[in-house]
């Protein structure tokens, strides 16, 4: 078989749409080309995938190989597509049977040695195939993080020779558990250490109840964000989907998801000198995650304080 399909996930600011891999076998002089609009970090992926194949016993295929990454209109950036172009291009040059990838979809970035190391999002990539009925395949840092979407089997992998080992049917990967269990104890500033601003706690909780935005304007030092601080101890419990897409925000924004923090409504604290860029993320890529926070902030269900830039 010179044609394999592997399916994986791109990231579009907090969505993660399918994409497929495909790649090529064909005949003439060796050459490997990625196509579909990849960034630097994927067009990389081809020596890191030469040297893990090599590395965990496999044949590098001396032939013309075609990636393309489907659909070619939409950017795709970082090393997630290591572990699916590996296994594609096994399945291709026939070293894995030609049926094995169907129910699967695979993430992960690749090590010189066949290692494989954890990406970004990857709770978000999980909630997006939470319906799609396949299993996800994810490095195992990765996997313990993206445990907590329900409804999906995820399996963790140490190495590039564990994920063909299984898929060929030789071992199997185990299933990963959540890390943390969905009813942590969150610890919110009161609003009773507030003496005096009657006015400013009833607009709280008028917000609190009804699910408003809400915006603190006035000189420093005037209990701004004493008053913000609070306003997340007045809300309810979140629920498991509020929960989730919280996490998911957190893990989309390359400093990992912490495990204490679940069920937490998050609280922000940007410094009355950041500029608007900062507070928007000061860049392009982050910005539709940061997005996501102003809108959650406005529609009052998670990011919920917003202040003004007096302090």
């Amino acid at each position: 078989m010179s044609l394999a399909i592997c399916l994986s996930r791109a990231l579009a600011g907090v969505h993660a749409p399918e994409v497929a891999v495909e790649v090529h076998l064909a005949n003439g002089l060796p050459a490997f080309t990625l196509v579909g609009l990849p960034d630097t970090e994927v067009k990389e992926s081809r020596e890191r995938v030469r040297a893990a194949l090599l590395q965990s016993g496999f044949d590098f295929p001396a032939r013309r190989i075609t990636v393309n990454l489907a659909p070619a209109d939409l950017p795709k950036e970082s090393g997630r597509f290591d572990l699916p172009i590996a296994v594609a291009l096994l399945a291709a040059a026939g070293q894995l049977p030609p049926d094995v990838l169907t129910g699967y979809e695979l993430a992960g970035e690749l090590a010189l040695n066949g290692a494989l190391r954890p990406v970004r999002g990857a709770l978000a990539m999980v909630a997006a195939a939470r319906n799609s009925g396949r299993k996800f395949i994810l490095p195992r840092i990765s996997a313990q993080e993206a445990a907590l979407v329900q409804g999906v089997e995820i399996l963790a992998a140490d190495t590039l020779a564990e994920v063909c080992a299984h898929l060929a049917g030789l071992t199997t990967l185990p299933r990963c558990q959540p890390v943390v269990e969905p009813a942590p104890a969150a610890s919110y500033p009161d609003l009773l250490d507030v003496r005096g601003q009657g006015a400013a706690k009833l607009a709280l909780e008028v917000a609190a109840a009804g699910g408003h935005s809400l915006l603190l304007q006035g000189p420093p030092g005037t209990g701004k964000s004493m008053l913000a601080a609070r306003l997340p101890g007045l809300l309810p419990p979140m629920a498991h989907s509020e929960a989730l897409e919280s996490a998911a925000v957190h893990s989309l924004a390359g400093g990992g998801f912490v495990a204490a923090n679940w069920g937490q409504r998050p609280y922000r604290h940007p410094h009355h000198t950041a500029s608007a860029v900062a507070l928007v993320g000061g860049g392009v890529k982050v910005s539709a995650i940061c997005d996501l926070g102003l809108l959650s902030a406005i529609n009052g269900r998670y990011l919920r304080p917003v202040k003004s830039r007096g302090g």
